[in-house]
């Protein structure tokens, strides 16, 4: 196929030798199978900040170090200096939270480096050697979504435990390969104990997943691991190789009314987020 045009300057560095064909294209990036050399990987091709359809991006922006107190001023005055350091920061989000999931075991694709908005990462396979499926696509018996449920729960506590919650998951950003669910797309991972939207992020995350595979084993619905996750967290004693239960005792004292409401109108928002994704993917690329 004809070379995409921000993918020759990696060709020209020698970074990638062929574009074997498009895989995808999503609200914040287009992807290729590539050939590095004997191997096959994909080339993540971030898109500019005005073609991003990417909601309320500020919520998961919100906390994130940056390096030097004059790219902070830029960024948030909203230069042309400090538009290009945003897009950067937003770009080597994803690239650093491969790297730090993957030394914390999480799942996720093994990156090779981000280069001038292009990832280049590890081309998740089925069995057959073809394209690994996103969870949508896939039918689950009620043994395997158990497994795998409890798998995504592990994954998401490792996280965590590595101060990352993901902030888009569901079954449209995890991968299935033999091994079992594979988690990909983090370039809105949000630091944890920075930023106040996490927790409401992280039961998002759990509930979406959760949804999921309880079409197939009905009894995870009733589970409350966001619940149990984030306690572990707030107290102090969250560690990536605890036994989750699924379960979590309620607090007696009396209802917060407006909190009950912020959780009404986070599930209605929900709901519509979970639309536009289903809309997303059976759009044509």
């Amino acid at each position: 196929m004809k070379t995409p045009k921000r993918i020759q300057p990696l060709i020209d560095e020698g970074l990638v030798d062929e574009v074997l064909r498009p895989l995808m294209s999503g609200k914040e990036a287009s992807v290729y199978v590539v050939r590095c050399g004997d191997e096959i990987r994909c080339a993540k091709v971030y898109k500019d900040a005005s073609q991003r359809s990417f909601k309320k991006a500020v919520q998961y922006q919100e906390g994130r170090k940056v390096r030097s107190s004059r790219r902070a001023r830029a960024m948030e005055k909203g230069s042309a200096f400090g538009r290009e350091q945003a897009e950067e920061s937003w770009q080597n989000a994803e690239v650093d939270a491969l790297y730090k999931l993957a030394d914390a075991g999480v799942r996720v694709p093994a990156p090779y480096g981000c280069f001038d908005g292009i990832l280049l990462m590890e081309l998740i396979l089925d069995e057959e050697g073809d394209v690994a499926p996103r969870l949508n696509d896939i039918q689950l018996t009620a043994e395997q979504a158990r497994r795998d449920h409890k798998t995504m729960m592990q994954d998401i506590l490792r996280m965590l435990s590595v101060g990352l919650v993901h902030g888009d998951l569901s079954e449209f950003n995890v991968l299935q390969d033999p091994q079992g669910p594979v988690i990909i797309d983090l370039p809105q991972a949000v630091d944890a104990a920075a930023n106040n939207n996490a927790q409401w992020m992280l039961e998002r995350d759990v509930n979406n997943i959760t949804q999921y595979y309880a079409q197939f084993a009905p009894e995870l619905a009733t589970t409350k691991y966001a619940k149990e996750i984030w306690s572990l967290f707030e107290a102090g004693n969250l560690n990536p190789n605890t036994e989750l239960t699924g379960e979590f005792a309620e607090s007696e004292q009396a209802a917060d009314v407006s909190a009950v409401l912020d959780e009404i109108n986070a599930a209605f928002a929900e709901m519509q987020e979970r639309k536009e994704r289903q809309q997303a993917a059976n759009e044509p690329d």
